[in-house]
């Protein structure tokens, strides 16, 4: 017996996202043209069926929801206190916040260290996108719930197995 399941509001997102990809603008338009669409199309927690949303008591869990060979829509399901390794990305990438608190640090790489440059914690309903180079961080779920989030992401990552480009072991200087 196979079980389809439904994803509430991915169609729209999908070929939202299909039509600014389509436009081959530069990889920052991309990411925030995408970032104001999935702001007027955050989809809600039912795009994920019950199991999806309990996540792991591993680690984050990533799980593609999209891929094809210019784009990939993924979920992030973190319970909390987890958290990323610091990290980059192999291309664009917007998210979106539907539950939990994703608290966010901004890093600069100065060849031997990292420079930590800023933070935010990014709340349900909020929205960011951004595009390398320059989109060093680390990402922590710093509520008290599981959280929930979208990533769109430039690239294949069903194709890719990951977003990640490079995870950094560097010291961090303030």
């Amino acid at each position: 017996m196979n079980v389809v399941v439904t994803r509430p509001g991915l169609d729209a997102l999908v070929s939202g996202v299909s039509e600014i990809v389509n436009r081959r603008l530069a990889s920052g338009e991309t990411a925030h043209a995408v970032a104001d669409l999935l702001r007027a199309r955050l989809p809600g927690l039912d795009l994920l069926t019950p199991r999806e949303r309990e996540g792991s008591p591993d680690g984050y869990v990533s799980t593609p929801l999209h891929s094809q060979d210019d784009f990939s829509i993924v979920s992030v399901v973190w319970r909390p206190g987890q958290e990323t390794p610091v990290h980059d990305h192999v291309a664009w990438c917007t998210f979106g916040i539907i539950s939990g608190i994703e608290h966010e640090t901004l890093y600069r790489d100065m060849g031997d260290h990292l420079v930590e440059i800023g933070q935010v914690a990014n709340r349900p309903g909020e929205v960011s996108g951004f595009a390398p180079p320059g989109d060093i961080h680390k990402v922590r779920n710093s509520s008290g719930e599981v959280g929930v989030s979208i990533h769109v992401y430039g690239a294949d990552v069903g194709r890719l197995g990951s977003s990640v480009r490079r995870v950094y072991d560097l010291p961090v200087r303030r």
